[in-house]
C-alpha cells in the first residue's frame, strides 16, 4: 500500500526535530457549489532540523515517531532532503 504524501507551509519550527505543517486543501460546499478552503495542521519528523517558518516542504505518511508524529519531512522547496532512518532501517 502506498504511503500518502501531502504538501504544505511549514507553520512551526520551535521543537527539536519536529516541524508544524499546515496542509490546505480545497472542497466543494454541498449546497452552494462554492468552493471553500480547509487547513489542518500536522506534526512532522525533520531530523536534521533544516526547515524554518514559511518554507514549502512535502510530508510522507511514516510509522508512529510519537504520540503525535506520524509524517516526516521528504521534499523542502523542491529538494530532497537526506533521511537517517531510511539507513538505519535498511541495514
Amino acid at each position: 500500500m502506498p504511503r500518502r504524501v501531502l504538501t504544505g507551509r511549514v507553520t512551526s519550527d520551535k521543537q527539536d526535530k519536529t516541524i508544524t505543517v499546515s496542509v490546505d486543501r480545497r472542497i466543494m460546499h454541498p449546497l452552494y457549489k462554492k468552493f471553500i478552503r480547509r487547513s489542518k495542521k500536522y506534526a512532522a519528523h525533520d531530523e536534521a532540523n533544516s526547515c524554518k517558518v514559511g518554507d514549502m516542504v512535502r510530508i510522507e505518511e511514516c510509522r508512529p515517531i510519537s504520540k503525535r508524529k506520524t509524517w516526516q519531512v521528504v521534499e523542502r522547496n523542491g529538494e530532497s532532503v537526506e533521511r537517517a532512518t531510511d539507513t538505519v532501517l535498511a541495514v
